[in-house]
This record gives C-alpha cells, sequence and structure tokens, in this order.
C-alpha cells in the first residue's frame, strides 16, 4: 500500500512532498476515531520495547532524528505512528528561510537523499511556544486527572485499553544561526538552550551539519569546550538538569574522535548522537553518483551513510568505554540495521531517510524485528 502511495508522492518535488503528505495526516489525525485507527494499527506494544538512557525513559527505542519535524507542527502525528521519541529542530535564536529551494533530493536507486536545507526554522521563541502547548495537551498529569491515565507502557494512547498515552519524549537539536560568527555561536546555543530548558526532555548540541557555512569548524576541541561548556555550566546550576548530548559526523578524523571522547569525559556530556549527514559520495551507485554531480552540494544520508555511521559509532563506542549512551543514526530502515547499531554500542536509533522510503509502519516494523 504505502509503496503505491510512494510512488505517487515521488511525483512531487521532494520539500513539497514532505508537507503535503504530514499535512494530509494531520487532517487525518485531527478526527479522533481516525487518529485511533492510525495508533493501532502503527503503535509497536509488547513488553521488552522500553529503554532507560540519560535518566529517561522511552515507550521504545526508534525515534525520529532532528531535520524532519523542524517546527514542533507534528507532534501528534508522529506520536500516533508510534515512535518513541521525536527530536525537532535544529532550531536557532532567530528565525531564518535556509538555503535556496529547491534543497532537499531523492536518490532513489540508493534509498537515499541529499538535503542542503540550511537550518531552516521558525526561530526559538514560536517553536518554544508550539511545544508548550504540546506539553499542556499532552501531559500525563492531565490525563489522569481527567481519570483517562495510564503509564507510558501501557499500550500507547490508543493501546488495547483506549487510554491516553504518557508524554512522548522530545529533543531539543539547537544550532546557531547563519549570520552569527563562530566567535559568537556559543551565545546562540545558549540563547536556544535557555528558551527551550522547560519545554524538552534533553537537548542536541549540532555543529556537524554540512549545509551551514563554518559549522563544521566547531567540532575542534577549543570550540566544542566553549559551547559545551558553557551548556554544562549553565545546566548544573539548575534544580533539575537536562541530558546534552553532542551531534557528531560520520566523516571525523580518528584524531577529532579522541578529542571528542576526552571532551565527553571532562565536561561530562550526557550522550551522542552518532552520526549526522555525509559529504562523502563514495558509497553512491554510478547512476546516484552523476545525479549528485548534477544536484551538487549537501548532505547525503540513506543507505549509503551506514558503513560509514557504524564505523563511526563503533568508534566512539569504543573511545568511551561504553560509558557515554549514543543515539545511533545513519541507514536504519530495518530491524537488523537497528541491531548493527545496538550491536556496537548504540542505546537507541534513529530513523529519518529511512522512513521517507519505508513509511509509516517503519517504527513498527522495527520494534518487531528486533524482538524476534
Amino acid at each position: 500500500m504505502y509503496r503505491l502511495l510512494r510512488n505517487l508522492l515521488f511525483n512531487l518535488e521532494a520539500e513539497q512532498a514532505h508537507y503535503f503528505s504530514m499535512n494530509l495526516l494531520s487532517t487525518a489525525c485531527s478526527i479522533r476515531p481516525v487518529r485511533k485507527i492510525i495508533g493501532n494499527c502503527f503503535t509497536p506494544a509488547g513488553p521488552g520495547l522500553a529503554r532507560t538512557a540519560f535518566g529517561l525513559h522511552f515507550k521504545n527505542p526508534v525515534g525520529l532524528g532532528a531535520g524532519f519535524d523542524k517546527n514542533a507542527c507534528y507532534l501528534r502525528e508522529l506520536e500516533t505512528l508510534g515512535f518513541g521519541f521525536v527530536e525537532i529542530g535544529t532550531v536557532t535564536p532567530l528565525p531564518q528561510e535556509g538555503n535556496e529551494k529547491p534543497r532537499l533530493f531523492r536518490l532513489p536507486e540508493d534509498k537515499a537523499l541529499i538535503n542542503r536545507m540550511g537550518f531552516n526554522n521558525d526561530g526559538v521563541k514560536v517553536i518554544r511556544k508550539r511545544l508548550e502547548e504540546w506539553k499542556t495537551n499532552t501531559t500525563p498529569h492531565s490525563a489522569r486527572a481527567a481519570g483517562l491515565g495510564a503509564p507510558p507502557e501501557s499500550g500507547g494512547e490508543f493501546g488495547k485499553q483506549g487510554v491516553i498515552r504518557g508524554k512522548m519524549i522530545i529533543g531539543g537539536n539547537i544550532g546557531k544561526n547563519k549570520v552569527t560568527p563562530n566567535e559568537d555561536a556559543w551565545k546562540d546555543y545558549e540563547i536556544c538552550f535557555n528558551e527551550l530548558f522547560d519545554v524538552v526532555d534533553y537537548f542536541v548540541v549540532n555543529v556537524s551539519s554540512p549545509n551551514t557555512p563554518g559549522l563544521r569548524a566547531l567540532q575542534d576541541k577549543d570550540s566544542l569546550l566553549k559551547i559545551l561548556g558553557n551548556l554544562q555550566e549553565n545546566n548544573k546550576k539548575r534544580p533539575h538538569p537536562k541530558p546534552i548530548l553532542l551531534k557528531i559526523a560520520p566523516d571525523l578524523t580518528d584524531g577529532q574522535l579522541q578529542d571528542i571522547a576526552d571532551l565527553a569525559a571532562e565536561i561530562q556530556l550526557d550522550g551522542i548522537v552518532s552520526s549526522n549527514t555525509t559529504i562523502s559520495r563514495e558509497k553512491l551507485s554510478e547512476a546516484s553518483k552523476d545525479q549528485s554531480e548534477a544536484i551538487g552540494m549537501g548532505g547525503l544520508s540513506g543507505q549509503p551513510l551506514k558503513t560509514a555511521s557504524d564505523d563511526i559509532l563503533e568508534k566512539i563506542s569504543r573511545l568511551t568505554a561504553g560509558k557515554v549512551p549514543v543515539i545511533a543514526s545513519g541507514g536504519v530502515f530495518t530491524g537488523k540495521d537497528a541491531a548493527d547499531k545496538f550491536n556496537r554500542g548504540a542505546v537507541l536509533v534513529q530513523v529519518w531517510t529511512g522512513f521517507i522510503y519505508e513509511g509509516p509502519g517503519i517504527v513498527k516494523k522495527i520494534c518487531k524485528e528486533i524482538k524476534a
């Protein structure tokens, strides 16, 4: 069924198809009986799926990576599809348009995407307001107060007992505005951290996107220490600190990975997201290489990224001696792909490109396969 829908959607320009399909899902989910049917179809259930990481309880280990719901517009819809957690953003202090369109491209032969979005988002204040509304409408406390509540492991909003689900875990992926010079980048991250602190469950510091000029230069140890050290100092002054994670690129050298491992220990980093998109085109088929040359710059994601992201995951897990929990992304399409990540040290996985190619059943499919 989804293959037919995907063929129709792939006739649209990629970014247009994204908003068309998500707005269609949003319309469907606005009708409670329809939302219940969708939830029952796609929400994974059963024992053994819950995970605890960074002090947070995840109802299942499959999340949606940053960049899909940049502006926190589709949280209800994504929860209905069964995601254990969703990372919104990347969020910047000021709204920005991002790069010129078209900026999202499919490579169907390799089940891959190239994007050069450029941190397009509505800005931290608007996104904070949306997240406040989400928390107000979906907190477990409100559900229990109405006599409808149940613990998160009970099967979800539309589980067997028809109860309202506990709040889905939300990560806040934060970055800097394009116009902010690198020497002042730490200020942008602090602004986003302060604004989003009360409305997200954990933070991800994004310095690894290839689509903001100069951003990856912030992955050197001194720059990271300035950004992460400042955030951690801010964090520790609060009554209930939030987990802070760092998102890394799959193109880092062994020396850079060692620096990150050392830094993680020095500032007590709560976790790592491994990995972002790659600037490499090495693993593409010849047909896709020709397409990518015509497309030009951008970060590559999907199946061709899997080997490189697996390697980086294994290295960073070894360098941190497994003491720093890792969320793994890059080429996750099936339960086997997820198991490969877990075997290399990941505690959770994220999908993005796999969601585009496999469709709305991907979470349930992966959860079923990893339980088998």
